[in-house]
């Protein structure tokens, strides 16, 4: 039975942050940690303390993760203080390398002296640490609907920034001189570096009762194996705990604390601990900062869940397509109905994402889809609300769009968007918002007037527009043919509801409804959020795409709410919008002409088919075995493209000869320290050949920078980011996960890896001097980002639509079900009946009733199904040691 965990993370805005920068304001941005491993970072917001990112993220996890934690940072290009590879190592004076203190330093840009344990810093080096927000495994599943509030920033405690395991063998021993304990330290991995290298030097402190001895201390490790006893003597007195501490030894200070493990008498009497043991920071209670450091606004979402072999969700999946091939219009008892009753707010997107996944790999989305337009539409009298509302078909059809049409979305948009982004072009409508003054330091032509303004506005306006509906009317042969018969589905549906004179153009605004309000022009607004750049926009960014999006909307809606509401400033455009508007009609109309027969998405699709390119772009590849050249000249520049089947690369795009390496060989895609080579963002892809022999491609990401600074996102004149702030950790997350995902189904994956390189005849990360050594640090197959190409997973999906339904199985019984405790006499019946279905005819009582009992069994079944293979699982666990 597989294993299935999965965190559903938006990090939203942020409030009453302190001012880092001396301008009194702050460039705020997240990073987001799951245990030790840096899973995203936010894009920076610049001038702002309260910064609004909105930024959302699904992550792939493996079961036994333990932590979330979020850092606010605040980013800087120049700064007062060298924080160092690892944000760390201020000392007395501000120098590198000297002692750390936890005491904040009160200089100038009020930055806190500490130690960061990040294993791959995602941050410029003077960027300064604001405060965090840690949340539990235990904290985040205690409320099935997650965790959706403000809460306190608290400042960094370098001491409880640990990390990593520990592996260790006790016994306890008795001899004629009474009893012994035995500890056997072996080895330490993924501890935090402390150093300024981005390493540590740790031994290892154990302690029984009043007690204690050291093991060697190992230098420049953050993966030490010591492999060595310690013994030591019980003494009179109650029985004592037994605690190991590690600690990185320093030649001019205190030591810094790496972690700990502490076992009470019980568990070494009954079951002496033997494995590998995550340490932990002293025990102490967490400082409130009272809000001093500022809020942020966090949704956090945990889905957890064990997944069946297939055979057991059949009957269910099988019950779910019957329920689209049948009459929409009067079925209440269906698993489809019974869902759509029971789901609301995020609970929903999120089912509507799951179902819509399961149809198309089933090659039903079409009619999946117009089972749920359909009973939308039966159930609406007024036209003009329509689809307005969040409803599971709503959603699902919000999804499908998403799922299927991404790259469709790019083609058309991305060009455009690319330019408002680079162009950066002042642009305003509404008197209320014109910078009068802006306009005049840029013309050098005195002040102009708000006639003047609106006309250069109106000009770039419609220059921007003209080409986004051109890409979108002449864009009927791209996009994809399902979305183009599910439109055609959706349209016939609403022809024949409101087959009425007057509501002529119910049948285009239902199709525009969809694709240019709940597609384009979200799009258009918040380009990030579709992938479609990198970076939010800055200010005057986001209101020039707030206009573009407006009229996006405005040409959506057939231009019927022109000159109605708050925004009659936008009369200037509405000549454009109305001639645009003809254009659409003619665009929707060849949009739904299509041929009826084709299935939208075939049979078992992919989303992704094996061949097309999911990701590609340039990234620094390391030479085969380089012997004289420097590091950073040992990679060369090389652009790549990874499909379901090959990672292959050249010199350029246009190269025609290309070297590849056949995913299927992949066996690990891992993050490289930045101490093997002394680069950041380097990974490595082991694959294993036909001999059964492991390489290694180590790979760097690297944006590499237009004068301008554009690329990548966009440029702010005062503080342009530094190179690979954030271009460089979220394209390295994104290939990470890109490249797992695509060697998911490989076997013989590997375990462990050595996150370091094999440099002067020894491993960098372990020091061990033998190639062939084993990997000193579990690999992260499992931590993957999820997005629209995520692989189809039925079992997954018809799982999650199960725990769904059982939400709804009480409220299905006492609707559907006799109750043999009640009255059974006819009239009881009569009453009964009239009260479970107003205005249902009998036949269509009686199907109901069978539709319902047919679901309540098939949920009894999979109950027993999951119960039994819980015993099971419970049978085989053998007890193990605490902490491991």
């Amino acid at each position: 039975m597989a294993k299935s965990s999965s965190l559903n993370v938006r990090v939203v805005e942020g409030r009453a942050l302190p001012a880092k920068d001396v301008s009194g304001s702050s460039d705020p941005y997240c990073i987001v940690k799951v245990d030790d491993e840096v899973v995203a970072r936010t894009a920076t917001v610049w001038r702002s303390l309260s910064p609004f990112w909105g930024e959302e993220y699904t992550i792939h996890l493996p079961l036994d993760f333990h932590h979330l934690a979020f850092y606010v940072l605040d980013e800087d290009t120049v700064g007062c203080v060298y924080w160092g590879p690892m944000f760390g190592h201020l000392g007395e004076g501000g120098m590198p390398g000297s002692k750390v203190s936890t005491q904040p330093a009160l200089d100038a840009c009020s930055c806190y002296s500490m130690t960061w344990t990040l294993p791959c810093p995602p941050f410029h080096r003077h960027d300064d640490i604001i405060g965090k927000i840690s949340l539990s495994k235990d904290a985040i599943a205690a409320d099935p609907r997650g965790i959706d509030s403000w809460i306190n920033l608290s400042r960094v405690d370098p001491d409880a920034e640990v990390q990593g395991e520990i592996c260790l063998d006790v016994q306890m021993l008795e001899d004629a001189r009474g009893r012994c304990l035995r500890c056997h330290v072996l080895q330490a991995r993924d501890l935090a570096p402390r150093d300024i290298t981005g390493t540590s030097d740790p031994f290892a402190r154990v302690f029984w009762g009043s007690q204690s001895l050291e093991t060697s201390t190992i230098k420049k490790t953050r993966f030490p194996h010591w492999d060595e006893v310690l013994e030591l003597r019980e003494m009179p007195g109650s029985p004592a705990p037994l605690r190991v501490e590690l600690w990185d030894w320093d030649m001019v200070g205190k030591n810094d604390f790496l972690g700990m493990v502490e076992f009470p008498p019980q568990v070494l009497q009954q079951n002496t601990p033997r494995g590998w043991f995550r340490l932990l920071p002293f025990p102490r209670a967490e400082e409130d900062s009272g809000g001093t450091l500022g809020a942020v606004r966090l949704k956090v979402r945990l889905t957890e869940d064990r997944i069946l072999p297939s055979r057991h969700y059949q009957p269910l999946t099988e019950l779910l397509m019957e329920s689209v091939l049948g009459p929409a219009e009067e079925d209440t008892a269906s698993p489809l109905a019974v869902l759509e009753e029971l789901t609301s707010g995020d609970c929903r997107q999120d089912l509507a994402t799951k179902l819509v996944k399961l149809f198309l790999g089933q090659g039903l989305a079409g009619p999946f889809l117009d089972y749920l337009t359909r009973r939308e539409v039966t159930r609406t009298t007024d036209p003009n609300t329509l689809f307005r509302s969040n409803s599971l078909a709503s959603k699902a059809m919000e999804q499908f769009m998403k799922l299927v049409g991404m790259p469709y979305l790019h083609e058309v948009l991305k060009p455009v968007i690319n330019r408002v982004f680079e162009e950066k072009k002042y642009m305003e409508l509404d008197p209320c918002k014109m910078d009068l003054g802006r306009t005049r330091r840029i013309s050098f032509k005195g002040a102009p007037s708000e006639e003047h303004v609106r006309d250069a506005s109106l000009g770039l306006l419609t220059g921007y527009l003209g080409p986004i509906v051109d890409a979108i009317v002449g864009s009927v042969g791209r996009c994809p043919p399902a979305m183009r018969l599910v439109f055609k589905q959706l349209r016939q549906c609403v022809e024949e509801r409101f087959p009425q004179a007057e509501h002529e153009d119910v049948k285009y605004l239902a199709v525009s409804g969809f694709l240019f309000l709940r597609f384009f022009a979200p799009a258009v607004l918040t380009p990030k959020l579709f992938d479609l750049r990198d970076q939010h926009a800055d200010p005057q960014t986001s209101r020039s795409l707030l206009l573009l999006a407006k009229a996006v909307q405005s040409i959506g809606n057939l231009g019927q709410q022109l000159g109605q509401g708050k925004e009659l400033w936008m009369a200037p455009l509405h000549p454009f919008l109305l001639q645009s508007i003809s254009r659409v009609r003619h665009f929707l109309d060849q949009l739904v002409d299509v041929n009826g027969e084709e299935e939208a998405g075939g049979p078992a699709r992919a989303l992704v088919a094996p061949s097309v390119i999911v990701r590609e772009g340039y990234l620094l590849k390391r030479k085969e075995e380089p012997t004289s050249l420097a590091t950073r000249f040992a990679f060369k520049k090389r652009y790549f493209w990874l499909s379901g089947e090959t990672l292959s690369y050249s010199k350029s795009p246009e190269w025609q000869m290309r070297s590849s390496i056949p995913v299927s060989h992949i066996c690990a895609v891992e993050r490289v320290d930045e101490g093997a080579f002394q680069l950041p963002h380097v990974m490595q892809v082991m694959t294993r050949g036909a001999a059964g022999g492991l390489h290694t491609t180590y790979l760097q990401c690297k944006v590499r920078r237009r004068k301008d600074g554009a690329e990548g996102g966009p440029r702010v004149p005062s503080r342009p980011p530094p190179p690979g702030s954030l271009q460089n950790v979220n394209e390295l997350n994104q290939w990470l996960s890109a490249l797992r995902k695509a060697s998911a189904p490989n076997p013989d994956k590997l375990a462990a890896c050595h996150p370091g390189a094999f440099r002067s005849s020894r491993w960098t990360c372990c020091l061990q001097a033998e190639r062939s050594a084993a990997g000193c640090s579990r690999t992260h197959s499992a931590v993957t980002l999820g997005d629209w190409s995520d692989p189809l997973d039925p079992d997954a999906e018809i799982q999650m639509v199960y725990r769904q339904l059982l939400l709804g199985r009480d409220q299905l019984r006492m609707k559907f079900q006799e109750d043999p405790n009640t009255d059974s006499s006819p009239e009881a019946d009569a009453e009964k009946d009239s009260g479970a279905t107003e205005g249902a005819c009998p036949d269509a009582l009686a199907r109901q009733r069978e539709a319902a009992g047919r679901l309540l069994e098939v949920l009894a079944d999979l109950d027993r199904a999951h119960e039994e293979f819980q015993q099971r699982e419970q049978q085989k666990a053998a007890p193990g040691p605490l902490g491991h």
